[in-house]
């Protein structure tokens, strides 16, 4: 799909999405770029490369360090945005600090990545291309998970409205809303659940490189459903 040698982020790699997007870019070629605010293992931790570039101690909520670390990369072609939280509580049981941390994982990491980015891609003059993840519950809510949707409809209008400022740059920005997605974590909290109807994190990894590629070409401010049959 053309991303072969391309520098690519990846944020939220050791989540349960996070090793299969990387994987992804990595069978396609890419070198990734992997923040991290911890030392623990990274997805690639099997399998080393000289592809794979960690970065340990990196606060995606805090403005001046996601600067920093965007400013120091190579010529950046894309930059994809996983990490985030999710809590659960009915609205009479959620507080101020809940609504507050749902958006500073979720919004702030989102925006921040987004507009370093941006920046870098600016730069290069080359184009590029960025992908956030939104959820299902953001365009279509459910109960019991208010600060949680509201963050995630956050992400998804944070999306459409930097598709259309660089609409004219060949920068093309989109997101993905999975649903309930197939990691043994999900398994472990709805263990009576029909696991054959969640998206799995190798399908989601693979919308996501296309999504990033230069084989797209058009597509840009998409908020692109992954629901599987869930």
């Amino acid at each position: 799909m053309g991303i072969e040698g391309k520098h690519v982020v990846v944020t939220g790699s050791t989540g349960g999405l996070g090793g299969a997007v990387v994987s992804e870019f990595l069978r396609l070629g890419a070198h990734c770029h992997l923040p991290v605010r911890t030392g623990g293992p990274t997805p690639t931790d099997s399998a080393p490369s000289d592809r794979v570039h960690v970065a340990s101690g990196i606060d995606l909520t805090d403005d001046d360090m996601v600067r920093d670390y965007f400013a120091q990369l190579p010529e950046l072609w894309a930059s994809i945005h996983l990490v985030g939280g999710y809590a659960m509580a009915a609205v009479a049981d959620t507080s101020a600090a809940d609504l507050r941390r749902m958006f500073a994982l979720n919004v702030e990491t989102a925006f921040l990545t987004s507009r370093e980015a941006i920046r870098c891609m600016q730069r290069s003059s080359g184009g590029g291309r960025i992908v956030n993840i939104a959820a299902r519950p953001a365009v279509r809510p459910a109960t019991g998970m208010v600060a949680y949707a509201t963050a995630k409809a956050a992400v998804a209008s944070l999306t459409e409205c930097l598709a259309e400022e660089m609409r004219s740059q060949s920068i093309l920005i989109n997101a993905v809303l999975p649903s309930i997605i197939d990691t043994p974590a999900n398994r472990s909290a709805m263990p009576d659940a029909d696991f054959d109807t969640w998206p799995k994190p190798e399908q989601i990894a693979k919308v996501i490189a296309f999504l990033a590629s230069p084989d797209n070409e058009l597509a840009t401010g998409l908020l692109v459903p992954l629901y599987g049959r869930a």
